[in-house]
This record gives structure tokens, C-alpha cells and sequence, in this order.
């Protein structure tokens, strides 16, 4: 139960903002530079996973059991569980288990397999014509991954940045509890453990539109997108 004498210490609503957009930006600096390594790497394993399997450009089923086990082990453990598991790596890597960089390792880790499976599936649920018009076409491996199957799955691809940046959003909250700052540091520190309400309030209410505004103009890209495929084939 909250003491009564804390009470009187939630932060005054005018003072808000001045905590709370340092933080934000705290949070988007995370997601940014996590998402830069998530859809780089993710959306190559992805394209790997897809087209070294039967459906693919080049069928390979050995690799695509070796990739498809570490993606679904990548998957397998919640974020807590994975940022505390890592951290002896962590700290090798970036030499501390603390702050943005301590954060940033286990979500390009949790994310990137994520991103690979959601781009596997955005190029599988294209027609095999799109691969056999590349292949009559003449063209190369790269013009064909690039020009017909990521062209013509670029809306579900879209989706898949949308709904891995949300998720990204939410683990930059949840690293908030190794001090990584972000939203997610004021709400344990100052929303949780000093029992601030007015904080607690503000960090969830911001998380709520963040996720919708994303949301909303992820939506609006892909409508934007979809018209325009099959435009871009060989």
C-alpha cells in the first residue's frame, strides 16, 4: 500500500514536461538505432530464409532449417528473460549493462529475428508467378529479390516495420528497468519505486498515443502502397 506521507510527492503537472521530454526522445534515439540494425539484419535473414526454401530462388533445405531453428530460438524467450540472460555479453560488447547502449543490444537481438520471420512470410504469401516471371525474365538473383519480390511484397513489408517498431517501443519501456532512460525509466523510477502517480499517468498515456499515431500512419503508407503493386515487375 502507498505510504500516506508520499503522496504530496507526485510531481506537479506542470513539471511534466520537463521530465518527460527528455525521456521521449531517450525512447525514439533507442528505437531509431535499434530498428536501423533490425531491418538491415532481420530483412536480409528474412529474404535468406524465404528464398533458401523450397518456394525460393535458390532451395537450400539445410540452411533453411539451420536459419529457421535460430530464428525460432531468438523468438522463444520474453524480453526480460533475454535482456538479463545477455547481459555477460552486453557488458563485453558495449562495456556496461546500464544506460542506451546496455538496452540496445538485446532488442536489435530480440528484434531482428522477429523481423526475419514477418518478412518470410510477407515473401511467401506471393503468388509463384512473381519468382517464375523474374526467373523467364532473364534476370539475376538480385534483380529479382529486389525489383519483383520486395517490390510486390513492400505493403506487408511496410506492416512488418510498423508492427516490429511497436514492439520496439514497448521493449524500450521494459529496458527502462536496467536504467536504460526513456519513457520506460521514469515509470519504474519515478512511477514506480516513488510511488508518483502523476508520472505513471503521463508515461502511460504517452505510450497509448505514440502507439496509435505509429499505427495510424504505418496504415496510412501501406493504403498508400498497395495500389501500386505489381507495377514494378521485370
Amino acid at each position: 500500500m502507498k505510504p500516506a506521507d508520499v503522496i504530496s510527492q507526485d510531481t506537479p503537472w506542470g513539471q511534466l514536461p520537463a521530465l518527460m521530454l527528455p525521456a521521449y526522445g531517450e525512447t525514439w534515439l533507442m528505437v531509431i538505432i535499434v530498428m536501423l540494425f533490425v531491418v538491415s539484419f532481420g530483412g536480409v535473414l528474412g529474404v535468406v530464409l524465404f528464398n533458401s526454401s523450397r518456394q525460393g530462388l535458390f532451395p537450400q533445405p539445410t540452411l533453411h532449417r539451420s536459419l529457421s531453428g535460430l530464428v525460432n530460438i531468438g523468438r522463444s524467450l520474453p524480453f526480460l528473460v533475454l535482456m538479463a540472460a545477455i547481459i555477460p555479453f552486453t557488458f563485453w560488447l558495449t562495456g556496461t549493462t546500464i544506460g542506451i547502449p546496455a538496452a540496445v543490444v538485446p532488442m536489435i537481438i530480440a528484434g531482428t529475428p522477429f523481423f526475419a520471420r514477418l518478412v518470410e512470410n510477407a515473401l511467401r504469401e506471393l503468388p509463384a508467378e512473381v519468382t517464375a516471371v523474374g526467373l523467364v525474365s532473364g534476370g539475376s538473383v538480385w534483380q529479382i529479390i529486389t525489383r519483383a519480390q520486395l517490390s510486390e511484397a513492400l505493403p506487408a513489408i511496410v506492416a512488418a516495420v510498423v508492427l516490429n517498431l511497436i514492439s520496439m517501443i514497448e521493449y524500450s519501456a521494459i529496458a527502462g528497468t536496467i536504467g536504460a532512460g526513456g519513457i520506460g525509466y521514469l515509470a519504474v523510477v519515478y512511477g514506480y519505486q516513488r510511488f508518483d502517480q502523476h508520472i505513471m499517468i503521463a508515461t502511460i498515456i504517452v505510450l497509448i498515443v505514440t502507439i496509435q499515431l505509429v499505427q495510424f500512419l504505418g496504415d496510412r503508407v501501406i493504403a498508400a502502397l498497395q495500389p501500386h503493386q505489381g507495377k514494378h515487375r521485370l
